[in-house]
């Protein structure tokens, strides 16, 4: 059976335009706000959504999404919360596909068996969990993709061609490109740099290629979907729901409005990425 990524891919193919794939936290600044945030993504432009499970020492997370995670733990969100808000959007939304982003330890806890028979039951299709290298695949890569969901392995500028076939061995749904060292919210990348990445990526893999960290602006999000076959937004999209807030860090009546708004941007971005290109 064909997957909800690989049937959306196939489709964006046929329209010859990248993916916007859309980050957001689960639980921020709260579960009703948060769940109505990921149900309004599709309509705003959204193609995949990358559903963020707050962990309490994402390592890989730069500050404005260490705060979201600070924000939706404080109000009591967990892993499974995070599975059942993935649960709550399939009730109406059936064809979008959803990767949960996160941690191991959260799993781990809850147990790699449990969690992954809960997500595919919620209609999670795929994972990208930033702390497992390939040599821990065992863990809970192997166990994923034996049960038919997607594990996507990132991938950065120092994964050379010697390393990069050994990360790609076990990756499906498509290939997450980190576009420069360091944490999330970083400056933003070199378009050129990212081509030449993107076709390096591709010399290995028949998987897209989706390209994140550091898009921030609809011209951004045009520049890096001219060459790659998604463009991940992420901080600017929690930078949008912190920037709406009160000053209690509760969600008003601008929250959803401001996120739909700013990915619609986006998404006209990334629908002029190959017409533009071909002027």
């Amino acid at each position: 059976m064909t997957s909800r990524l690989d049937q959306k891919f196939a489709d964006l193919k046929s329209d010859d335009r990248p993916a916007l794939v859309t980050y957001f936290m689960a639980g921020d600044p709260d579960y009703d706000t948060a769940l109505e945030i990921m149900k309004a993504l599709p309509a705003a432009g959204a193609d995949i959504i990358e559903l963020g499970a707050p962990f309490s020492d994402p390592m890989a997370d730069g500050p404005a999404i260490q705060l979201a995670g600070q924000r939706a733990l404080r109000n009591g969100q967990t892993l499974g919360k995070t599975i059942q808000m993935a649960a709550d959007f399939r009730k109406t939304d059936n064809t979008t596909p959803v990767v949960l982003m996160g941690y191991y330890n959260p799993i781990y806890i809850y147990g790699v068996d449990r969690f992954l028979d809960d997500a595919l039951v919620a209609g999670i299709d795929g994972l990208i969990i930033v702390d497992l290298p390939v040599e821990m695949d065992d863990e809970l890569c192997i166990p994923a993709v034996n049960k038919g969901m997607s594990f996507i392995r990132l991938t950065t500028p120092t994964t050379d061609d010697r390393r990069l076939p050994k990360v790609l061995t076990n990756t499906s749904g498509f290939v997450y490109y980190v576009s420069m060292n360091g944490i999330t919210g970083s400056a933003l990348p070199d378009p050129s740099l990212v081509a030449g990445a993107v076709r390096r990526i591709k010399g290995h893999t028949d998987l897209p290629v989706c390209v994140g960290f550091g898009v921030k602006t609809a011209e951004h999000a045009r520049l890096i979907g001219e060459s790659a076959d998604g463009v991940v937004v992420g901080t600017a999209i929690v930078n949008q729901v912190a920037a709406s807030l009160d000053g209690e860090g509760r969600a008003t009546d601008r929250t959803v409005q401001a996120v739909t708004t700013f990915v619609n941007g986006l998404s006209d971005g990334v629908r002029s990425a190959r017409l533009v290109a071909a002027e």
